[in-house]
């Protein structure tokens, strides 16, 4: 299959190369467009009880979500003071009775004291948006943003959840930029240096580019359907750049070794697509699966994280797959041209000197050694993993500069009276009487400091809830399971919603969930790896792997973000544990990206084996030709990744370190020194397989072995 494909791409490669261009095009002008139609939200599972209790608040009672928290301050004047109450009341005025506002909270229409800071300098007021989709509220924000500023000596901060979301957005765009900008001139000088020509190094940020936009065209069609967060920008940026560098790689060295071997362009191209690019094939599918573990979950944030996952991997795969060979195929030997003179460089991959020949053989010598040895280091990396707590993301996600993350400060220190998250409390069939007993067993809940009454429609009484601690806090999520734990009286009905009750229905779902997309992930790299490699111990062994490379980041992850090591130095504020979407989303990722490791380095054994070679001999030579390459991708990737944990948004931060951690990991430790070990060990026992699977392999199997077939010899330069 493999073979016929290159065959068909080495004659239509004009054609196949202006359909690259076409697709460019495309993604930059009407793909590019996506950014409009991203969402902020999708960070909530809208099945959840609390979901429900706040349904019921909107049909029986209107919007009651404090969407703007509008904080109004003054360091020399007090909120009595009339040219305060005048410049205030104004800018309030300026958007009651606007459509996107459906209620205007503030002391001066209430004279509730809860919302004068304690020395009287300040006062904040709620602002209640039109029911809608996270798009649109977040648009009706940005429309009456400005006309909120109250001017005349008095400073407005706007903190809540649109203006949260609005700032998640636009840092994690500017985080994006600035990811790009950091990384892309350090990319280019590393291609450079490995592959020591201009040509050649070139093309994997080609496909790179060509794999961003196409997602970019893929995840804007997605929109018309769905709704799709604007995080998803991120990875796809990501993933979309890091893997085409990989798999760029992986098939420019192949080609680039079967020209060094004598072999004519048309030639080295079929064999390099039915060894390297199967390889890039499998990988690509595998990574692309284990990315769609993340649409089993209900949150928007998370589906939208595999829909763009998914769409940068495959459009890299493809591109991979098919404009690079066209252009390889165009190039032939000037893929070697504008050579950089690099005196260091020392013989090729795969070569039976150097560095990766000499590990090779050292770890054949020495399985038991390196095998041990690298297991205590691993389980001393993993160690805290131990020690993880799971809790919600709040705005301290933001840096200490973000207005939003000012407001819930503010409010939270100047306030003692309120909560910038109270937890909401809905009750059906009460009458006042009713409603005065339910406050006073509210009160009696441990943890809650204050209780009001914030509205009353017939029977129907909704009650705000403070208490002590953060909104994500061990007190405030206690406070959700008493109260819900609360016996309602005879023909009445309690509701829990708000903040932290979402958070505590999100953590029960995820859990829930998170099996399943284990099973998923397991079962796909499983049936792909077996059907690459006609073994089952083989696949086994690469998800153990996988988990001890996983181990390693999440102990650092929580090392570093739960416990905060180095928080003053990465720029963070340290929340004492670890929102639980992260790891999942670092699961999905790195799963997939340490079988694509696994992949590079098994189809170079697997092929070695083929030719005849034993599985002391075919290991050592496996590892001495791809070693090179794994760590050089790795490296590029790492280099890409810490352009986004470069950035402000602390979970993008905590995910970034993650990966790159479990990168260098897994292309140092596990790939070059763990497996080979553990392949030396098992001798023939890594190819095994049941009489029936080994019947399946033979019949249904992704062969890669080549034919031998004598080179057509050709004066060519050593690249």
């Amino acid at each position: 299959m493999f073979a016929r494909w290159a065959e068909f791409l080495v004659r239509a490669r004009w054609a196949v190369l202006a359909a690259g261009l076409a697709l460019v095009v495309l993604g930059a002008t009407w793909g590019t467009g996506v950014f409009g139609a991203l969402s902020s939200g999708g960070f909530n599972d809208p099945h959840t009880a609390s979901n429900a209790v706040r349904g019921q608040i909107t049909e029986k009672l209107g919007n009651q979500d404090a969407d703007i928290l509008a904080l109004y301050s003054s360091p020399s004047a007090t909120v009595d003071d009339p040219a305060v109450k005048a410049a205030v009341t104004g800018a309030l005025d300026r958007v009651r009775g606007r459509a996107e506002v459906t209620q205007v909270i503030s002391y001066y229409d209430t004279g509730a004291p809860a919302l004068v800071s304690a020395d009287r300098h300040a006062t904040y007021a709620v602002i209640r948006l039109r029911p809608g989709t996270d798009t649109q509220k977040q648009a009706d924000y940005r429309a009456v943003r400005d006309p909120l500023v109250a001017g005349a000596g008095v400073r407005t901060d706007l903190g809540g959840v649109r203006p949260f979301l609005d700032d998640a957005s636009k840092r994690s765009a500017a985080d994006v930029q600035r990811a790009e900008e950091l990384s892309m001139p350090v990319l280019l000088v590393l291609l450079l240096v490995i592959f020591g020509s201009l040509v050649a190094a070139a093309w994997p940020l080609v496909i790179g580019a060509v794999a961003i936009l196409g997602a970019f065209v893929v995840t804007r069609l997605l929109t018309s359907v769905t709704e799709v967060s604007v995080f998803a920008v991120n990875i796809i940026t990501l993933i979309g750049l890091g893997l085409s560098i990989d798999y760029s790689l992986f098939i420019v060295s192949r080609f680039r070794e079967e020209l060094r071997a004598g072999y004519e362009v048309r030639e080295a191209v079929v064999r390099t697509m039915r060894t390297a690019g199967r390889t890039v094939a499998v990988s690509g599918i595998t990574v692309t699966l284990a990315l769609a573990s993340l649409l089993l979950f209900p949150q928007g944030f998370l589906r939208s994280m595999g829909y763009g996952g998914m769409a940068a991997v495959f459009v890299a795969m493809l591109a991979s797959l098919s404009l690079l060979p066209a252009g390889l195929a165009v190039l032939g030997h000037r893929i070697n041209a504008l050579r950089i003179p690099l005196p260091w460089r020392r013989g090729t991959a795969g070569s039976d000197g150097g560095a990766w020949a000499r590990l090779a053989h050292s770890v054949m010598r020495r399985p038991w050694l390196y095998l041990v040895g690298v297991l205590l280091i691993l389980g001393v990396l993993a160690a805290p993993v131990t020690r993880i707590t799971f809790g919600g993301a709040d705005s301290r996600v933001l840096p200490t500069s973000a207005t939003s993350r000012i407001v819930d400060s503010r409010i939270t220190a100047e306030f003692p009276a309120t909560s910038t998250y109270p937890v909401s409390v809905l009750a059906t069939g009460v009458d006042r009487t009713g409603t005065a007993r339910l406050v006073a067993r509210v009160r009696a809940v441990p943890h809650v400091t204050g209780v009001g009454v914030d509205a009353v429609q017939g029977d129907v009484a909704l009650l705000k809830v403070a208490y002590t601690g953060e909104p994500t806090g061990t007190d405030a999520r206690a406070v959700v399971r008493d109260l819900r734990a609360l016996t309602p009286a005879p023909g009445t009905t309690i509701g829990v919603t708000g903040y932290t009750a979402d958070l505590v229905d999100q953590l029960s779902g995820l859990g829930a969930k998170l099996p399943w997309m284990a099973g998923f992930v397991i079962l796909v790299t499983f049936v792909l790896l077996f059907l690459a490699f006609g073994s089952v111990i083989l696949p086994l062994k690469a998800i153990v792997m996988n988990v001890v490379s996983l181990g390693a980041a999440f102990g650092a992850v929580v090392f570093i973000f739960q416990e905060g090591h180095f928080a003053s130095w990465l720029g963070f504020t340290p929340m004492g544990f670890i929102e639980p979407t992260n790891p999942i989303m670092m699961i999905a990722v790195l799963f997939g990206l340490a079988t694509d490791y696994e992949v590079f380095l098994l189809s170079r054994i697997r092929e070695e084996r083929d030719a005849g070679a034993d599985n002391v001999t075919a290991v050592a030579k496996g590892l001495q030709y791809t070693g090179q390459i794994i760590t050089s991708a790795a490296l590029l990737l790492i280099i890409v990744v810490i352009g986004f944990a470069a950035g402000e948004i602390a979970f993008l931060k905590l995910i970034g370190i993650g990966m790159v951690v479990a990168i260098a990991v897994d292309s140092t430790l596990v790939r070059a020194l763990l497996v080979p070990a553990s392949m030396r060990l098992l001798g023939r026992w890594n190819w095994w397989a049941p009489g029936p699977l080994g019947r399946l392999y033979v019949r249904y199997g992704i062969r890669e072995s080549i034919e031998p077939a004598p080179p057509v010899r050709e004066p060519t330069p050593v690249g």
